[in-house]
């Protein structure tokens, strides 16, 4: 009677359990991704941006110099890279995008200190930055209003694709949905700023 019992109770579990897994959505039905990694020596995740890295205009005075990045694990089948760095906080209603890069080679896995500045000509062969919300091409820092911090979402998508095709001054948005529909696996590194 005991082990009729047991055995009907391992039975509803694996039955339950069962059904929970065949329930579960997936990645690709959650629009979830594999990450892989993404560093800087110059800002920790979730830690503080500092004055090298804000935009120096529009009442903030730092030297807008794009912060040094790495990435290692990108999946299989990486292409290519795009890099996107948003401030979501940012009051406009659809966010900030401060620096957006693409078509970085599959065997680029860093980015030096600076290599947002078009005129230093440090970026990778063949990649291409865009125009940012501040209406220039190339990194633009943080300049928030004063009040709390804002987020600054630095993603990194490795793509399917060896080159992603975007018309002359195409928005951050326009580019980010390319990037988007084209992406393998995102890597993410968020720094805080305010004044």
């Amino acid at each position: 009677m005991m082990r009729e019992a047991l055995g009907g109770a391992w039975l509803a579990t694996l039955a339950a359990t069962t059904l929970l897994a065949a329930a579960a959505p997936t990645a690709k039905e959650t629009g979830a991704m594999p990450k892989f990694t993404l560093t800087s020596t110059d800002f920790s995740d979730g830690g503080k941006l500092a004055s090298a890295q804000v935009f120096n205009d529009m009442g903030c005075t730092g030297s807008n110099i794009s912060p040094a990045l790495a990435w290692s694990g990108a999946p299989a089948g990486t292409q290519s890279f795009a890099l996107m760095v948003h401030d979501p906080d940012a009051p406009t209603g659809s966010g900030w995008w401060h620096w957006v890069v693409y078509n970085i080679p599959p065997n680029v896995s860093s980015l030096p200190a600076g290599a947002g500045d078009p005129k230093k000509a440090l970026m990778p062969k063949g990649a291409v930055q865009a125009r940012t919300d501040y209406g220039t091409v190339g990194y633009g820092g943080p300049c928030p209003p004063p009040g709390k911090p804002h987020h600054y979402n630095f993603k990194l998508y490795a793509l399917k694709v060896p080159k992603l095709e975007a018309p002359d001054g195409a928005s951050g948005a326009l580019i980010g949905f390319n990037v988007r529909a084209q992406a393998l696996g995102e890597a993410q590194l968020t720094g805080m700023y305010g004044r």
